[in-house]
């Protein structure tokens, strides 16, 4: 009799939870919202409200990562800061010396090629002669990469006395007399004359160009070094502002606007406008956009202009003439992100680095980026437009 009790009282227990199990799946399946609800809420009305506010902690935390701070001023593996632009480049070519191009700047001449691609692009008048042309000087840092880059003209005198400071080796084709004493310096290293030429349907004087290949087998036949040689100073040559906190020289109460900077070379008329988008002043000459044939006539842009107020020697009657660029607490602007300041510009000698002081006496910080710099006479210096 008492097997037979636990006997029936094992069937009813078991039949009680057969029960509650079905009525609990059968709720289950008719409010799965209500469910769902009850695994979030967990712990009655204190905790239902708590639990929000874990989640936005969450969702704040990752918005606040500093991944950006962490690319910008941590170099990527592999890579280093160039000296000419700041910008991240292979370290692969941290010793190579960079060139130093003379590109004629004659209408005739246009379009150009491969000059979007320039570090660093100086601009001066070139001969007093027809309306004050001007000439660039393009300096590339990887110029194992050059396509195409040109055309290729003459040097002078002050290039010849501005291109060693950056322990380049200069690329042009010839030039006057005016520059023999300038070639004797050891340190002025040129490659003259020595580049490919390019149908391109214009007299001789506009066909010559740097060609793939061209600087490699003219190192080659030189056995000029390429990379930095005894004369090579080195140490900062212009200092960076952080890529975190860039240079809006919002520190300075007397920086003015500049937004379009028109500049007073009377031959080519050139001006520059600040596009706010890109951050960089894009360059147009002769009425039109200056646009690179060599790379999809991408026009050509920078983030930094320095304007120096340069004394200008006339050499001959024949239009031949000299800047001088090695002078201490000349006049000067520092223009950059829509915003300009002014500077002055010291040059010990032929291979010190021309350095800008802000009016404290401190060396600005120009932005990563390109840099354009234009030596003007004093005559013409105050013909400089900002707007």
């Amino acid at each position: 009799m008492r097997k037979f009790n636990v006997l029936l009282l094992c069937v009813l227990s078991g039949a009680m939870i057969f029960t509650a199990c079905g009525k609990k799946k059968e709720a289950a399946s008719e409010e799965p919202a209500a469910a769902e609800e009850e695994a979030i809420v967990i712990g009655g009305e204190d905790e239902a409200e708590e639990a929000p506010a874990e989640e936005e902690t969450e969702v704040a935390v990752e918005e606040e990562e500093p991944v950006e701070e962490e690319e910008t001023d941590t170099p990527p593996e592999g890579m280093y800061a160039s000296e000419l632009t700041g910008e991240w480049i292979d370290e692969s070519l941290k010793d190579q010396r960079p060139i130093a191009v003379m590109v004629d700047d004659e209408k005739t001449a246009l379009p150009h090629f491969g000059i979007s691609t320039s570090d660093i692009l100086y601009e001066m008048v070139n001969s007093t002669a027809n309306g004050g042309v001007t000439r660039f000087m393009v300096m590339v840092k990887d110029w194992g990469a050059i396509k195409q880059l040109g055309s290729i003209r003459s040097t002078r005198p002050t290039n010849l006395q501005i291109f060693p400071e950056w322990n380049a080796v200069l690329c042009h084709d010839g030039g006057p007399f005016w520059n023999d004493n300038f070639y004797k310096n050891k340190f002025v290293e040129r490659f003259s004359g020595t580049f490919s030429r390019v149908d391109n349907g214009k007299p001789r004087e506009f066909t010559e160009y740097i060609l793939s290949g061209d600087l490699e087998k003219n190192f080659k036949n030189t056995g000029f070094s390429k990379t930095y040689n005894d004369y090579y100073q080195g140490g900062p040559h212009y200092l960076f502002a952080s890529r975190s906190n860039p240079n809006d020289l919002s520190q300075y109460s007397d920086a003015v606007t500049c937004e379009k900077l028109t500049l007073p070379f009377n031959h080519n008329k050139p001006w520059l406008e600040y596009d706010s988008e890109s951050g960089t002043y894009k360059y147009f000459q002769y009425g039109q956009k200056e646009v690179d044939a060599g790379n999809g006539n991408k026009q050509v842009a920078f983030k930094n202009l320095l304007l120096q107020n340069a004394r200008l020697e006339q050499l001959d009657d024949h239009g031949y003439m000299m800047y001088y660029p090695s002078e201490s607490n000349r006049d000067g602007w520092f223009i950059t992100n829509g915003k300009a300041i002014k500077v002055k510009w010291t040059k010990k000698n032929d291979l010190d680095a021309t350095r800008y002081y802000d009016s404290d006496g401190n060396q600005i910080k120009i932005n990563v980026g390109k840099t354009y710099v234009a030596l003007i006479r004093p005559e013409e210096w105050g013909n400089i437009k900002m707007e």
